[in-house]
């Protein structure tokens, strides 16, 4: 669950930055999708930490 609510998080905050910085509708996709790729990998990590501490 933690790395789809990442994504989305990151899609939206990227696509904020990239509306505040004058971007057009390709840059604001383009911010979204990275940003969305790296807090999707972050919320992987943390799932995975997440579960293999719970097992400890």
């Amino acid at each position: 669950m933690a790395p789809v609510i990442g994504a989305i998080l990151g899609a939206v905050w990227g696509g904020l930055i990239a509306r505040r910085r004058g971007g057009n509708g390709k840059d604001i996709a383009q911010y979204a999708a990275g940003f969305a790729i790296i807090f999707a990998i972050l919320g992987l990590f943390l799932a995975i930490f997440l579960a293999r501490s719970a097992t400890g």
